[in-house]
């Protein structure tokens, strides 16, 4: 089926692959994917148990989608080792997107290296130039985007469909392990050898950049470690936001995620607009 390029046509594709897919196991998912979506076909990983899972069902399947990743500059060395075991263990080559340099010198010129943390409209900016730019460039000329979604990863994310209309970048975005349980990964992730962050064992069911990301506490969603000094609730980077466009973080600023009392306040929010759009 040739990808169409309105807005209904793209609905009702997504639609009709949703319920396609529902019925399926793992590895016909992803070959009902490859027959149906004509064009490139993308997967971006960030190298947690959700994307590991993946990369393994695609190496498997020899699915002809490209494993790319975003290299936000700012990741844990765990992350890069995880990244360098998986290679190896499949013998080939995931390609990198990283940062653009001038929009990366001129947000830490401005607020600092850890600038983020002033506010949320600093920390928009970081992810929008350490991720949702990045993302752009990956998914340039494609017509269908793999993710690692998963409905139980929060709240916010516990309407994810296994196939959904991206308006904003003309594709069908596809979610293939959106039904799938945590104890359902990491059974596929024992049981077949797959390389994983340890920091999974560390108490991080979630892994971002570095200094974005800690530890949860007893009881906590799995992404309660991101972006934890802000509201709880709609703690996104923009790159998985509905609606959101394709250069621009998604979440709003609300009240409570004022700067914290351990960093002072900068004036990001209002004097350069170009960092916070």
């Amino acid at each position: 089926m040739t990808l169409p390029l309105d807005r209904a046509a793209l609905d009702a594709l997504a639609e009709e692959l949703a319920t396609r897919l529902r019925p399926l196991a793992l590895q016909a998912r992803l070959a009902l994917i490859d027959a149906t979506v004509d064009g490139r076909l993308v997967f971006t990983t960030s190298f947690g148990l959700e994307d590991q899972a993946l990369t393994h069902a695609l190496r498997m399947a020899k699915s002809r989608a490209e494993i790319v990743t975003l290299d936000t500059g700012r990741l844990f060395p765990e992350t890069y080792d995880t990244w360098a075991e998986t290679e190896a263990a499949y013998g080939f080559r995931i390609r990198a997107y990283a940062p653009e340099r001038e929009a990366e010198e001129r947000f830490v010129a401005q607020e600092g290296i850890n600038g983020f943390r002033h506010s949320v409209a600093a920390r928009q900016a970081c992810c929008g130039f350490r991720k949702v730019e990045p993302l752009g460039r990956a998914l340039a000329g494609a017509a269908g985007w793999l993710t690692g979604l998963r409905a139980g990863q929060s709240a916010n994310r516990a309407e994810t469909p296994l196939a959904e209309a991206d308006h904003a970048r003309g594709l069908i975005k596809l979610n293939p392990i959106a039904d799938w349980t945590r104890e359902a990964l990491a059974e596929l992730i024992h049981g077949n050898y797959v390389p994983y962050n340890v920091l999974h064992d560390r108490g991080f069911p979630s892994i971002g950049c570095a200094p974005c990301t800690r530890a949860v506490k007893l009881g906590e969603p799995e992404r309660a470690g991101r972006w934890w000094w802000e509201q709880a609730g709609k703690q996104e980077c923009g790159l998985h936001v509905p609606g959101a466009s394709a250069g621009a973080p998604g979440s709003e600023i609300r009240p409570g995620q004022e700067p914290g009392a351990f960093e002072p306040a900068t004036s990001s929010q209002s004097s350069n607009p170009e960092l916070v759009a």
